[in-house]
């Protein structure tokens, strides 16, 4: 009883450690490239979306070298199964989202497309290394496309991201500081939060992909569920959805492309049948939901977190 209890404990540490380390990171990373004049919309569409998904990066590696490739998989389709039904689901509730960043229609098919590549090189039931390779080359190219295609938007959507980050106050120490505080946080919390995660999934007899596509997965997210949140309150729609975006992108290339480098994953056959389905179906569903109007209601913030609930009722039925 002490073991478990000590357990919990040990997963709300890995928990705050994901969520205040990518914070740092991302704090500190935005200011230190606002100190060298890099644009607010470049920085919101790459540093800001892919740091949020560092504790899906750091706990993704960690359980692949650990040869739990189930909560390495499961990490990431159920966060961006999350980010989407859950994280756009609530958004959109507390404020309808009006796109004004073309780009994003743009990143829609792209997340898409990339989630078809993951799920035709899982058929064989691995991730190799010549795949991670494939992968990671992917989030270099997209880049440097997302940085050529934010300079071309509107003064306004600039504004936009330049009001979210604010004014760069803090010294190059101080946030030099900060990414190595954040990265430090990262890596302890994603120790905690797999291993915990792994003790109480055998104890109370649930799968680690379950465990990695629910817990795991929601905990992971927890960064783009507070920009979003924060975003949406502070009527910057674009930032919310670029957010989901560009993490659920990050997500594949990088998250999977790095931990399948290090040691190639294996595929569950249930997430080739089930899980990565469900992950394109949400992603399909959401090029109508935008490109209409581009507007995301509130009524299809409701019909997100309905799919995003019977998905999750499904898996622990």
């Amino acid at each position: 009883m002490n073991n478990m209890l000590l357990q919990i404990v040990l997963f709300f540490v890995g928990l705050a450690g994901l969520y205040f380390g990518a914070e740092w990171l991302v704090r500190g990373a935005s200011r230190f490239a606002r100190s060298f004049n890099i644009k607010p919309v470049v920085i919101g569409l790459t540093i800001v979306a892919f740091g949020t998904s560092t504790p899906e990066l750091v706990t993704s590696v960690i359980a692949g070298i650990r040869h739990l490739s189930d909560i390495a998989m499961g990490n990431v389709i159920g966060s961006n199964i999350a980010n989407i039904g859950l994280i756009l689901g609530l958004s959109a509730l507390v404020r309808p989202l009006t796109i004004d960043m073309k780009l994003l229609c743009r990143e829609t098919p792209i997340m898409v497309g990339i989630s078809m590549l993951l799920y035709f090189m899982g058929w064989d039931g691995t991730l190799s290394r010549p795949e991670g390779g494939i992968l990671f080359g992917g989030i270099l190219v997209y880049t440097y496309y997302i940085y050529r295609m934010a300079l071309k938007e509107p003064k306004a959507v600039e504004q936009e991201f330049e009001e979210f980050l604010g004014s760069a106050r803090d010294g190059i120490k101080k946030d030099v500081l900060l990414i190595i505080t954040g990265l430090g946080a990262l890596v302890g919390g994603a120790h905690f939060l797999v291993h915990s995660a792994i003790y109480m999934a055998r104890i109370v007899g649930i799968s680690e992909l379950v465990i990695g596509l629910t817990v795991i997965a929601v905990g992971t997210s927890l960064p783009e569920l507070a920009t979003s949140m924060v975003a949406a309150i502070r009527k910057e729609s674009d930032i919310s959805v670029g957010n989901v975006l560009g993490s659920n992108i990050f997500n594949i290339l990088s998250v999977l492309g790095v931990a399948a480098i290090i040691q190639p994953l294996q595929v569950n056959a249930t997430s080739l049948v089930v899980d990565m389905p469900v992950m394109l179906l949400f992603s399909i569903f959401l090029i109508p939901m935008i490109t209409w109007k581009f507007v995301l209601t509130r009524g299809q913030g409701v019909l997100l977190l309905v799919g995003y609930s019977i998905y999750i009722l499904w898996l622990f039925k």
